[in-house]
């Protein structure tokens, strides 16, 4: 099967055949259609598991995709042959991942049954990045009449998460430049702060003198997410998916810090998939790319200032 491969840490991911894999008791093996990119692909290619877990070379990239179940193992009940899934294809311990044409599942793991009416390149680009953003709202406890502040909202988990903050009755504020600021609006932005104009603080304060509640940040170093946390009032809620906050900093301000660390789960996949059925949420592509041309969309995404998914067409 046609797979994109790294050959060791730290090289660059190539098209390569490698033989499809088995699906052992209680997994699925998945005909991949497409696969998600996220930014943990190209850390984990870099040597991100390097010290955690001991990965076989040839490395399969990718964790998160849609297809159909070719065939299943084993003892599996919840998943049958011929139904379109999506979720996370990703097992570095044996090699393997989702930029392939073949990948493997538990049937008891991240998968699920894709929304109805859904095509797979929408549904490739869900499971991570949207499962996180569902993950950030309710861990930051986001409710009706709460001021909440999105930085880094253009990312496919940011998109997700402006949305699911605003469904759940807050308002909410984003990050964006002038040219993606309709596009936020129309996600539920309430209102949107240009941080490339520079004093992120002294844009917010300037409409919410008294503070926020609540910031959801995914990209924020800890020198500026220690400044950004000055706009939450007591009380406030600080998440960083870039492991970026001191919590006993944060607690010594009477604030809430979270260095938020999760892995979607088959019950987050249902939740969103009748989020998206309700149309309570929406999956904005920025770039549809061939299998081929996997690893110089991997090297755009690592250069950062990404305005929604990627998806890889297997």
């Amino acid at each position: 099967m046609r797979a994109i491969a790294v050959s060791e840490y730290g090289a660059t991911p190539a098209l390569t055949n490698l033989p499809r894999p088995e699906p052992g008791p209680g997994e699925i093996l998945v005909r991949m259609v497409a696969a998600g990119l996220n930014p943990l692909d190209w850390k984990i290619a870099d040597g991100m598991l390097k010290d955690s877990v001991d990965v076989p070379f040839p490395l399969i990239l990718g964790r998160d995709g849609a297809g159909v179940v070719d065939e299943v193992g084993e003892g599996v009940t919840r998943l049958r042959h011929g139904e379109q899934v999506y979720g996370v294809f990703s097992h570095p311990e044996r090699g393997l991942g989702s930029y392939a044409e073949y990948a493997i599942a538990r049937d008891d793991g991240p998968v699920a049954k894709m929304p109805d009416g859904m095509i797979y390149t929408q549904a490739a680009a869900v499971p991570t990045a949207s499962a996180t953003a569902l993950a950030l709202v309710d861990e930051a406890r986001v409710d009706t009449g709460q001021t909440v502040l999105v930085v880094g909202a253009t990312g496919g988990v940011g998109q997700s998460a402006v949305q699911l903050a605003s469904r759940a009755g807050a308002k909410v504020i984003a990050t964006a430049r002038d040219d993606m600021a309709g596009t936020m609006r129309l996600l539920g932005a309430d209102e949107t702060v240009d941080h490339s104009r520079g004093d992120l603080n002294g844009q917010v304060l300037a409409v919410h003198s008294e503070g926020i509640d609540a910031v959801l940040d995914m990209v924020s170093d800890a020198t500026a997410a220690e400044h950004i946390a000055q706009l939450l009032r007591p009380g406030g809620t600080y998440i960083s998916t870039v492991h970026s906050v001191n919590p006993d900093a944060m607690e010594a301000r009477e604030l809430r810090g979270v260095n938020y660390e999760g892995e979607p789960t088959a019950a987050l996949l249902e939740r969103l998939s009748d989020l998206i059925d309700a149309g309570a949420l929406r999956v904005h592509l920025e770039r549809e790319v061939p299998l081929a041309e996997a690893a110089d969309a991997l090297a755009a995404n690592r250069a950062g200032g990404a305005r929604g998914k990627t998806v890889i067409r297997i």
